[in-house]
């Protein structure tokens, strides 16, 4: 294994969306490839898996995909692991993204929503959700596991920049409605083409830490193309402790036409 200050190749993920892009940061591989990774910084120790379809893409005309991640958080000594808090991304020039038509949900409408209030009040601008599972731990306490469904919201386009709303409700210590913000623009990196970054709030006032995710975002809001055999991303994670994992990652896939 390299050293964890080394970049490294990983999986696709475009839209940055959030805890995905997280855990992404944090794997390893050689080379572009589908096998789910494990990586250990310190005391934390990730496991992440995803990907997109179809792998068949055309070589210059971009084509509809869908990206799906998993990941799992974990500490060595089954301690209460660090929360994250910043996650930043750099994904494929040849990733496209585009949430034209689709309607906007404001972050107004989420506030203090349970997933059912969120969903009634911007389900026409969902393009994609999943599920989450937290750990919550107070001083001298046992910790609290939660779980919750994840929804991704558009929150619209506005100029140059993309926004996403990724709406969560825990129920433990009290109701709570969290709300992550991931804000998408175009760059011109070499590689690289768009920037992504996600802002995740406090959750349970510090004392809660993301422990397992799993999240799908649907065709239709990227398209991408495959002219060389892969699509990368490189980004890092900031963990509450001080942690900061970095990585470059590869998915392959397979040129047509």
């Amino acid at each position: 294994m390299r050293r964890l200050g080394e970049i490294r190749r990983l999986g696709l993920l475009p839209l940055a969306l959030i805890v995905a892009i997280a855990v992404a940061a944090t794997a390893l591989a050689a080379k572009p490839n589908k096998d789910p990774v494990v990586v250990e910084a310190g005391n934390l120790k990730i496991t992440v898996d995803g990907g997109f379809s179809p792998e068949a893409l055309p070589k210059s005309k971009p084509a509809p995909i869908s990206f799906f991640v998993s990941g799992k958080l974990e500490t060595k000594d089954g301690e209460h692991p660090p929360a994250l808090r910043t996650v930043e991304l750099e994904g494929d020039k040849h990733v496209a993204l585009d949430v034209k038509g689709i309607p906007v949900c404001k972050s107004g409408e989420l506030q203090s929503t349970d997933t059912a209030q969120a969903r009634a009040a911007c389900g026409d601008t969902l393009v994609g959700q999943g599920k989450a599972e937290a750990e919550i731990k107070f001083a001298e306490q046992p910790p609290i596991p939660v779980r919750s469904e994840l929804l991704v919201l558009n929150g619209g386009f506005r100029g140059g920049v993309t926004t996403f709303f990724i709406h969560a409700f825990i129920t433990v210590p009290t109701p709570a409605a969290i709300v992550t913000t991931v804000k998408v623009k175009k760059i011109h990196k070499g590689r690289y083409g768009l920037e992504a970054i996600a802002t995740i709030p406090k959750i349970a006032g510090g004392s809660g830490s993301l422990t397992s995710f799993s999240l799908r975002i649907k065709p239709g809001i990227l398209t991408a193309t495959c002219p060389d055999g892969h699509l990368n991303a490189r980004g890092a994670a900031f963990f509450s402790d001080g942690t900061r994992i970095q990585a470059e990652v590869a998915r392959p896939c397979t040129p047509k036409g």
